[in-house]
């Protein structure tokens, strides 16, 4: 068990007594893979080509697998590659900060959940996954957005609810869809069982592609979260159901909500793989396997992406009373997806640590274009309120509104 988890254990037992049961129904030296951003390492020397493909060696603490047999502890890439899960991984954080800053302005308004510090989870995903494979997640959802074909721009000008929002304004921070992302979902669990329904899709229009349903630690205790493991299960639907595990579901340590925390064993006869996620190509290398499995024709899989966030909850929750700032400390300077990634890149000879800056730059650049653009949108006009209920083409003769009187026809 890594430093960081024993020093979680100790801090939920300070607030609480683990049951017997639940500190040793899953082996301690079992319960987590090792957390680390930066432990790989080339097989070979790297080609001058900057296309050129070569091969990563994954540290050998990166999965942990339950009635399943891990991925290879490698990943093939190549220095362009490398760089640019650098670049998406930045601009995901600059990202993020903006709408931390712009919702103490009171730019953004009501909900907003931030995903700083697990943003290898969504650019690894989207690195391992096949373009028409599908995701679906909860509220903490922006990298997700841009990762599966949105923009920077259209994400804050959704937060700020503004016509060029992803959703034209009319969704805000949880609700932002693209062709093969079914949203930021904002009821805790709910998007498990319509992943199921979107798997079931997949397979019932034979359409080769996967699904990959995502949940919180917070969420993994729902009811309809097993209803929809035995679903799945019961038809062998192309369905990888996808714990992303930050150690906190809202302010509540998992060991203090969860018997079993050892998210990736809890679907019975459903196999399980658990991933070092705060290392981007361990979850590239993860995600990958993951839908070639379940596209195999080998039913539903259940992955545990361990990470951790920074920040709080949301932006309502300082995120410091039930952990301490030195645990979070810890966390930035030991295992921080980019700058693991940013060591690999230097210590490889990928790149000089100029380029780096420049990208970082860049990054900042564009993300303050795409917030002074969205500033500009206007907010969306009353006359499109009875827009988008329906997809185009199937609305109803006429649709009613907030009380009997008031009622919009579409023909």
């Amino acid at each position: 068990m890594s430093s960081f988890s024993r020093n979680l254990l100790r801090t939920a037992g300070k607030a609480k007594s683990l049951p017997a049961y639940s500190r040793n129904a899953i082996p301690s030296s079992s319960r987590f893979v090792q957390l680390t951003a930066e432990a790989s390492r080339p097989k070979q020397d790297l080609p001058e080509s900057r296309s050129e493909k070569f091969t990563v060696d994954l540290n050998e603490d990166s999965f942990k697998g339950y009635k399943f047999d891990v991925p290879k502890l490698e990943w093939e890439t190549s220095k362009d590659e490398l760089v640019h899960l650098y670049e998406e991984m930045v601009k995901m954080r600059r990202m993020e900060m903006a709408a931390d800053q712009l919702y103490k302005q009171k730019l953004i308004r009501g909900f907003c959940h931030l995903a700083i510090g697990q943003e290898a989870v969504a650019v690894g995903m989207e690195a391992g996954m096949k373009p028409s494979d599908k995701l679906i997640t909860a509220y903490r959802c922006h990298p997700f957005t841009v990762q599966k074909g949105g923009s920077i721009k259209s994400v804050i000008a959704e937060l700020f609810g503004r016509e060029a929002g992803i959703s034209k304004g009319k969704g805000g921070s949880m609700h932002m869809f693209t062709p093969t992302f079914f949203g930021g979902n904002g009821i805790v669990g709910a998007q498990v069982p319509v992943g199921a329904g979107i798997a079931f899709a997949q397979q019932y229009l034979n359409t080769n592609d996967a699904t990959f349903a995502m949940y919180g630690d917070g969420a993994s205790n729902q009811g309809q979260v097993f209803e929809a493991y035995n679903m799945a299960k019961l038809w062998n639907l192309p369905a990888v159901f996808v714990c992303e595990n930050n150690k906190y579901g809202m302010g509540t340590s998992a060991e203090r909500s969860s018997m079993n925390t050892a998210y990736y064993t809890r679907g019975d006869v459903i196999p399980g793989l658990q991933v070092n996620a705060m290392d981007v190509l361990a979850v590239a290398a993860a995600t990958k396997h993951a839908s070639e499995f379940t596209l195999g024709g080998n039913g539903p899989l259940l992955m545990e992406l361990v990470t951790y966030r920074y920040g709080g909850h949301s932006l309502s929750d300082p995120g410091t009373t039930y952990r301490t700032r030195d645990e979070i400390q810890t966390m930035r300077s030991s295992s921080d997806p980019i700058q693991g990634l940013k060591t690999r890149l230097l210590d490889w000879g990928v790149v000089e640590e100029a380029q780096l800056k420049k990208i970082d730059k860049a990054a900042k650049e564009e993300v303050d274009q795409a917030v002074e653009e969205a500033k500009q949108s206007p907010e969306p006009k009353e006359s499109t309120l009875w827009d988008d209920i329906y997809y185009p083409g199937t609305e109803p003769d006429w649709q009613r509104g907030r009380d009997r009187t008031e009622i919009h026809r579409y023909r």
